[in-house]
């Protein structure tokens, strides 16, 4: 069973320091699996991959004092406030993709057990009469896996619709009402309040306590630092001379920006929210750089690579797509 993982006292933290916290139990603690739940003040947490002008309302956030921070998971732009519950679960597993797919199912179960009619669906979302109450996210670490995402209790959905920018294919186009026919709070299925939901989820999932040292948090506080710097949160974005976008089913959204001198590539940078199952970098940026901006010369130097091995549902044919769809 898993073990939760608790803090030494109530002390609120900002969302980067949840992240560095489960990073530091991946990096440091041995266990086979752990869990704790968590809310902040109002938030936008970005995939790791995405462009944060594309995504995010910085205007209204700024007039609304909602902080905005990235995270190492892959997935989209999400909203959290303290009326949704974040779960973070860490696990000695190496295979990312059955590791996620088996927490949205478990994660599923006991929402059934209270009654609320749930089920995993789609990449990453777990469903309620059709309708988005929770979605997730995961990225790998050495030896462990480390999965997280929201469960919408009670959220402000004016918020949440506003904070974030989303492409038209996203949830929002017609505003909030909009936004209330995919998405819902689990506060319109439950008689009991959020406290008492956590509780019910920590017994259900949980067999046994590991308590933090001021230590461990003194710890925590260094990794989080990372997620605090500048570069981290808004990315070092080179100019480019060509975008090219386009979603793939099963992989997500994807936008591809070359650097391109006298038709050859310089520069490759790929950002959506899509899953990273490898090594961006080694899997198929610095492979692409450097080859003529031809699909000839892709699609050899792309049967070569494994696509698919790198972000999670895509293959050689439907990046070409993306990448030469004009042509």
């Amino acid at each position: 069973m898993i073990k939760y993982l608790a803090l030494p006292d109530d002390t609120p933290h900002r969302l980067p320091f949840y992240l560095a916290m489960e990073e530091y139990a991946a990096r440091n603690l041995d266990e086979d699996e752990c869990f704790f739940m968590w809310q902040v003040e109002p938030t936008v947490i970005f995939g790791r991959n995405q462009l944060i002008e594309n995504e995010v309302n910085l205007d209204y956030c700024r007039a609304h004092g909602i902080r905005t921070y990235r995270r190492k998971s892959g997935g989209g732009c999400v909203y959290a406030d303290r009326d949704n519950i974040m779960f973070s679960y860490v696990v000695r597993a190496d295979n990312v993709n059955f590791t996620f797919d088996r927490y949205l199912r478990m994660v599923a179960f006991v929402l059934r057990k209270l009654g609320v009619p749930a089920e995993a669906s789609g990449r990453n979302d777990i469903l309620v009469d059709g309708r988005k109450v929770s979605g997730n996210a995961f990225y790998h670490v050495p030896g462990k896996s480390i999965v997280h995402g929201t469960m919408l209790f009670d959220t402000d959905m004016e918020h949440l619709v506003r904070a974030i920018t989303p492409s038209n294919e996203k949830l929002v186009s017609k505003g909030i009402e909009s936004v209330r026919q995919r998405v819902v709070n689990l506060s319109e299925y439950l008689d009991i309040d959020i406290e008492a939901f956590k509780r019910f989820v920590r017994e259900q999932l949980c067999d046994g306590e590991i308590r933090l040292t001021e230590a461990d948090v003194a710890a925590i506080r260094s990794i989080e630092q990372e997620y605090l710097t500048d570069d981290f949160i808004y990315g070092n974005n080179p100019r480019y001379t060509l975008v090219r976008r386009g979603t793939v089913p099963g992989a997500g959204q994807l936008e591809v920006r070359l650097e391109l001198k006298n038709g050859e590539v310089k520069k490759l940078n790929i950002l959506g929210d899509y899953f990273l199952v490898g090594d961006l970098d080694d899997g198929l940026i610095r492979p692409l750089t450097g080859l003529p901006f031809t699909r000839d010369a892709f699609r050899t130097k792309l049967a070569e690579l494994s696509p698919e091995s790198v972000i999670r549902g895509l293959d050689a044919g439907q990046f070409l797509h993306i990448l030469f769809q004009d042509e």
